[in-house]
């Protein structure tokens, strides 16, 4: 993977954006503050319905996320067969430094039936922290 990612900072319960241009893609998503189960759960659809593929979750309650992305993914197709091609694959990473999920997403996150053309850093966070979490994926 030698493409540069595309850092996205949302702060917490704030409006999503626009991703559906860059489907589709995969996603590190980086909690680093707190968020409603509402919210969760509409952020959760938004990346399902913009074209994410493959969802990394790190940092608070990843494993949450791991569930509510897999939710939105079966809700998409009212809880019956997903076709391979619109399957979103999950995975959550607790007890790891951000550096590991990071490299993680760079040696492994391949989807079986789509050829993922973006990396989106998706941090979730009261302040922006592009510089740290760009070096690091770099690093990682």
């Amino acid at each position: 993977m030698a493409e540069t990612p595309v850092y996205v900072h949302v702060a917490p319960e704030s409006a999503l954006p626009d991703l559906t241009h860059l489907s589709p893609y995969r996603t590190v998503l980086i909690i680093d503050s707190a968020v409603s189960d509402e919210w969760q759960i509409r952020a959760s659809r938004w990346l399902v319905e913009s074209g994410c593929l493959y969802m990394m979750a790190w940092g608070l309650e990843c494993s949450s996320w791991d569930d509510t992305v897999d939710y939105a993914n079966m809700e998409q197709f009212d809880y019956g067969d997903i076709p391979l091609d619109r399957d979103v694959f999950t995975t959550w990473h607790d007890d790891e430094p951000l550096e590991e999920a990071l490299d993680f997403c760079k040696r492994h996150a391949r989807h079986p039936a789509v050829e993922l053309h973006h990396t989106v850093l998706l941090h979730i966070a009261v302040q922006s922290d592009s510089q740290r979490i760009l070096q690091s994926f770099a690093a990682a």
